[in-house]
């Protein structure tokens, strides 16, 4: 039996914003590392499951600059939930 999924304000938010860009449900799904199903009846329970008329096409990410090791939107993201969560990503020292 699939495990019930504890939605947080921050899915909700990242769900709506999605949307909001134009994004498909498979990318939607992708981003939050759920099912796309599962995404869709959550964006249905609170009644995003339309974007908006306004929304863009796609969301196209193409041109963006890869994050160097360490950035904070990174790291904060990778640690978020864990023992190193709002602990500062530190250089490692030279190795031998």
């Amino acid at each position: 039996m699939p495990r019930k999924t504890v939605w947080t304000d921050g899915q909700d938010a990242q769900i709506r914003r999605l949307r909001t860009e134009g994004a498909s449900w498979e990318i939607v799904a992708l981003a939050l590392g759920l099912a796309r199903l599962a995404v869709i009846e959550r964006a249905r329970e609170m009644g995003a499951e339309r974007p908006p008329v306004n929304a863009v096409a796609f969301l196209d990410e193409s041109g963006r600059e890869p994050l160097p090791a360490g950035h904070a939107d990174s790291w904060c993201a990778i640690n978020r939930g864990t023992s190193l969560e709002n602990v500062p990503f530190q250089t490692p020292g030279t190795i031998r």
